[in-house]
């Protein structure tokens, strides 16, 4: 006996494929939130490694500690009922310790100035300094700038400068004499410009 093959149209669906004709939207709305959500842990997990291969977490932790290095000032304010209200006003640290930005002008040393009496116009010195009575002591120097003026020598004698009957030409900006003296100790000794009264330095020879 043969039994009939049931028709396969015949044959009940399941629920699933049953729910799936008859809500096709709710379907399309599931598949769309799943694609959604692996997307979006996806990206999330990307900003997180990048935030932090850049150093974003830096920044706002030093962000933070200048936060922490600011001062503030709390000022109240006043209502028309004379009640305070609170604010703050936030003043950023000063730069170097609170130093002052502006800097005084720092004054340029000035040069010293010649002085003229450090160095004669005329230079003298004496080639001995002790020698026996008319014995010869050799005069010479220099006179800078004094080209054909004639010197004079002076002796100090009795509280005064005195001329010594010697006189010197200049040549060259300088001169060369000699004196000879039969007065015994020390004696001082000077030249002086006949023209223009100016005076050597002094030097001392004793003689005895």
């Amino acid at each position: 006996m043969t039994t009939p093959s049931p028709d396969l149209e015949s044959l009940p669906e399941s629920p699933r494929e049953g729910v799936l004709e008859r809500h096709p939207v709710v379907v399309g709305l599931t598949a769309l939130l799943g694609v959604a959500l692996t997307v979006g842990l996806i990206a999330g997990a990307g900003v997180l490694f990048a935030s932090r291969s850049l150093g974003v977490g830096e920044d706002s932790a030093g962000g933070s500690s200048q936060a922490q290095g600011q001062e503030t000032i709390y000022i109240p304010e006043l209502t028309d009922d004379g009640e305070a209200i609170g604010s703050s006003v936030t003043l950023l640290p000063e730069p170097d310790g609170g130093a002052s930005a502006t800097e005084e002008p720092t004054q340029e040393p000035s040069e010293p100035t010649e002085d003229p009496t450090e160095e004669p116009g005329i230079s003298l010195s004496a080639g001995q300094t002790a020698v026996a009575p008319m014995e010869r002591i050799d005069l010479t120097g220099v006179y800078q700038g004094g080209e054909g003026a004639v010197l004079n020598v002076q002796q100090f004698s009795g509280g005064a400068w005195e001329d010594f009957p010697v006189t010197i030409p200049v040549s060259g900006s300088t001169f060369v004499t000699y004196i000879q003296t039969g007065q015994v100790g020390k004696n001082r000794f000077r030249v002086v410009d006949t023209d223009s009264g100016e005076v050597s330095n002094e030097v001392v020879v004793e003689i005895g």
